[in-house]
């Protein structure tokens, strides 16, 4: 159920999105796709298929913490993950960031995120954070990064290879409705696999001399995974999209630091900060 914002019997109650940043795509070619940043919310739809976040309760006077996490760097080795993303959070609220993307001859398994990397040939893929987010794609040959609102796509073993990333969740908390939390798409060998709605970044592409493409800023978009065994823009993985805070109390903030955007009650933060009722 979702519950309005604003003063209720002296308390302050916040809506909240909170973002973290996403995880880097794998390297060379038919890198996986790194996973989106989780994502939790208390408005529309959070991550992972869970149930919405409740309000913050909060205290006049108090300055609250905001932490907006970068996006991680795209793997430039093929035996190395990706960077994850790193966590953001406001105040007691914090989502995890997305897995890194495995690269080709990196034989392991990826790390825990928000939503985690897609596999490139070896390995397992890592964890999803319940409530945040969703699994990476698991078979050879560049699968998807998960995204907030689905798994990454599976690639296939023959024919084109890759697969594009998972849908990221949208929200109206800002006032009109926005996808966040897409996972990065694969490499793939002659055809540009996309990454998830929400800010996942695209896969590179061998026979097109295609480079995978980061994720959106703000977002927590997966980064694509590279599309060549090559150590260049071509073959290594792209960095995941930064994360972003939105807080909407109801009521306007006493004070701010780290310089959120305001529109009426709404607060988004692309850098850390603070925010004080």
């Amino acid at each position: 159920m979702q519950i309005l914002a604003g003063v209720h019997s002296g308390a302050i109650l916040a809506n909240y999105l909170v973002v973290a940043g996403g995880g880097g795509g794998g390297q060379g070619y038919y890198g996986g796709g790194g996973g989106a940043g989780g994502v939790r919310c208390t408005k529309d739809a959070t991550g992972g298929g869970g149930s919405l976040e409740s309000p913050l309760i909060l205290a006049a006077g108090v300055a609250y913490t905001v932490v907006v996490g970068a996006g991680g760097a795209g793997s430039t080795s093929d035996v190395a993950l990706a960077s994850n993303g790193v966590a953001s959070s406001f105040s007691t609220v914090s989502s995890v960031g997305g897995g890194g993307g495995h690269s080709r001859s990196t034989n392991t398994t990826g790390a825990t995120g928000g939503s985690s990397g897609g596999l490139a040939w070896l390995g397992t893929v890592g964890s999803a954070t319940a409530n945040q987010g969703f699994t990476g794609g698991t078979t050879e040959y560049g699968s998807g990064g998960g995204g907030a609102g689905a798994v990454g796509g599976n690639a296939s073993s023959s024919g084109t290879l890759g697969a594009n990333g998972g849908a990221g969740i949208s929200t109206s908390i800002t006032g009109s409705s926005v996808a966040y939390g897409g996972g990065g798409a694969g490499g793939s060998n002659n055809t540009t696999r996309t990454g998830g709605t929400g800010g996942g970044g695209n896969g590179g592409d061998i026979n097109n001399a295609v480079a995978p493409t980061a994720g959106t800023a703000n977002t927590g978009g997966g980064g694509g995974g590279g599309g060549n065994n090559t150590n260049d823009a071509q073959g290594n993985g792209a960095a995941g999209g930064s994360g972003v805070v939105i807080i909407d109390a109801g009521i306007l903030a006493a004070s701010t630091t780290g310089s959120p955007s305001v529109s009426g009650t709404i607060y988004t933060f692309t850098a850390s900060g603070s925010i004080t009722f």
